[in-house]
């Protein structure tokens, strides 16, 4: 049989259908608007996306698709009504601090409840705090929850509602809210207490794959979120095993198993994956908020024309004291700074628009380092590094991941493993075992390459006093 698998993604929703060899065909994608109403802000429009996941699904089914796989965004949530299935809120983005102050305030009693139920700090990046600000803020949501019709979910759960008739999310994704008890694997009465979430109007949560219900007459047999669909993608059976995904920001994930990790050292603990009448299986995951976005900012700014223009840089930015910390949309994984802005140091008439593309790359780079080191900590590193997404289309940049890593570097032969991820699951709920393709390339680290860490941590820490 063939599987439709949809990535709806931060920019974009993609579909693509896979065979049974693996084969894959893209048969629909198309962007969606990013809306920024204030600074700070980042919103979607929830009807534009549906009509493309719809569109994506007529697509599938015009190409002969016979199961649906559908993969999500992850954080980024919204409030609809659950008679006419009308939003009543944009999808506030992941990316999106206007939470921050509420935020900060909770922090300073409600960290150790949370780290030890949710297991995940206190910041805006997280569902709970938005789906706070809605009904603290659209008058229409509390009037909606007193008459027992209001819903809130994560974007999935609306296109499941809408899509399905039913009103569920994945553990995986409620795993991201921090909403869910970690280790139960259930909606958690006092963090709602705490966020001001009725739990009454969260969605009911699923397994990862399953009998999902319908779409248009094909069956949903795997949803879960975009960086576990990834993981799952790259075929990690064993403890240690990671992979890093360089798309809008760049996050990291390590397979830890059937235990729940605690958190620390700034490294979330998350799940995996809770395949049908399986264990739950959890994972580490750390991020960078702002990777190729940031790439495309500096393009905005004209420090380049073409993507070509990145691939062959000179020696090494940092070593000739020019660094970039890609803090734009704040310090993620492991500082969890929002308040951190992004910052370019040791500036001279000299410096070229190139010199400064090579620092902001290297910054990337560096933080990719600061979230491998964090996880490190916790559980040993488990083989090459296994990465995708668009940045690493970039064999330049590749190399220097290796360099700064020190650590032999991957890269995926798919160049949508988050829907081949997503599209795997479904099929070994189907009985088929989609194979997992062999790396494109790999690096290794060069000889006579000695990272500088320290400089890169005292630009981050200029990052962070920066007021």
């Amino acid at each position: 049989m063939s599987f439709l698998a949809i990535d709806q993604s931060t920019t974009s929703t993609s579909a693509f259908l896979f065979a049974p060899s693996g084969e894959a065909r893209k048969v629909y994608a198309a962007t969606h608007a990013q809306i920024h109403p204030r600074p700070g802000w980042v919103e979607h429009d929830p009807n534009e996306i549906l009509s493309h996941v719809t569109a994506a699904v007529s697509a599938g089914r015009a190409a002969g698709a016979l199961a649906i796989a559908l993969s999500n965004q992850g954080e980024s949530c919204l409030a609809w009504d659950a008679r006419t299935g009308t939003p009543i809120s944009p999808v506030i983005v992941w990316q999106d601090g206007r939470t921050s102050a509420r935020c900060a305030t909770l922090a300073k009693t409600a960290s150790p409840h949370v780290a030890a139920t949710a297991r995940l700090p206190i910041t805006p990046y997280f569902s709970a705090s938005k789906l706070g600000w809605i009904m603290e803020h659209i008058p229409e949501a509390a009037a909606l929850a007193g008459a027992g019709h209001l819903r809130l979910g994560t974007t999935d759960a609306f296109l499941r509602d809408r899509l399905t008739g039913r009103f569920e999310t994945d553990v995986a994704t409620a795993s991201r809210t921090s909403l869910m008890n970690l280790q139960t694997g259930e909606w958690d009465a006092d963090l709602c207490a705490l966020f001001g979430v009725p739990i009454a109007c969260l969605p009911r949560i699923s397994d990862c794959s399953g009998e999902l219900g319908e779409v248009d007459g094909l069956p949903l047999v795997a949803a879960l979120v975009d960086q576990q669909a990834a993981l799952f993608g790259h075929g990690v059976t064993g403890p240690g095993q990671t992979k890093f995904t360089f798309g809008t920001g760049a996050f990291a994930q390590t397979l830890v198993g059937p235990d729940c990790p605690p958190l620390a050292h700034g490294v979330l603990p998350t799940v995996a994956w809770r395949e049908a009448g399986e264990d739950t299986q959890f994972a580490l995951d750390g991020g960078i908020h702002t990777a190729s976005s940031a790439v495309d900012w500096a393009r905005g700014l004209g420090l380049f024309s073409d993507y070509s223009d990145l691939q062959d840089f000179d020696g090494h930015a940092l070593s000739r004291g020019l660094a970039f910390v890609p803090a734009l949309a704040g310090l993620a994984c492991p500082h969890w700074d929002n308040s951190a802005k992004g910052t370019w140091l040791g500036l001279t008439l000299t410096t070229s628009p190139q010199d400064m593309m090579q620092a902001l790359l290297e910054g990337i780079a560096y933080r990719a380092a600061d979230v491998c080191g964090a996880m490190e900590q916790i559980l040993a590193l488990n083989g090459a590094l296994l990465v995708d997404g668009g940045m690493t289309q970039n064999p330049w940049f590749c190399q220097l991941l290796a360099n700064v890593l020190q650590r032999k570097v991957s890269v995926a032969q798919m160049p949508d493993i988050t829907a081949f991820g997503a599209a795997r699951m479904a099929a070994r709920y189907c009985g088929v075992a989609l194979p997992v393709a062999p790396a494109k390339s790999s690096y290794a680290p060069q000889a006579g390459f000695i990272p500088d860490h320290a400089r890169f941590a005292a630009a981050c820490a200029l990052a962070k006093s920066w007021p």
